[in-house]
């Protein structure tokens, strides 16, 4: 009887270490919880991303508004009919300061 006493208890040991320390236990839960929440973070914001740019490509493809925002932001193309006037922000800034 002392010895199935025994064989319970270690048995029981041998659980409840598994539990606390194995694959299964509460840290390794824990540490797999925070990289789903990472992961699904980053798959959030690449499905923001991907929902941008299928916004953009659909603007692209119906109509050329997009594409002249593009080309003046982006390459700094003016029209032929238009005048280009820079503005000069930081020199504009420090003068205003310096007053």
């Amino acid at each position: 009887m002392k010895v199935l006493a025994a064989v319970l208890a270690l048995f029981l040991v041998a659980i409840q270490a598994q539990l606390w320390v194995g694959r299964g236990s509460i840290p390794h839960v824990t540490q797999l919880r925070e990289e789903l929440r990472k992961a699904q973070a980053d798959n959030d914001q690449a499905r923001a991303r991907n929902a941008q740019l299928q916004a953009e490509l659909r603007d692209l493809r119906e109509g050329l508004e997009m594409v002249e925002e593009k080309a003046r932001f982006e390459l700094g193309m003016i029209k032929s009919d238009e005048v280009f006037v820079p503005v000069a922000r930081a020199a504009a800034a420090s003068a205003a300061a310096s007053r």
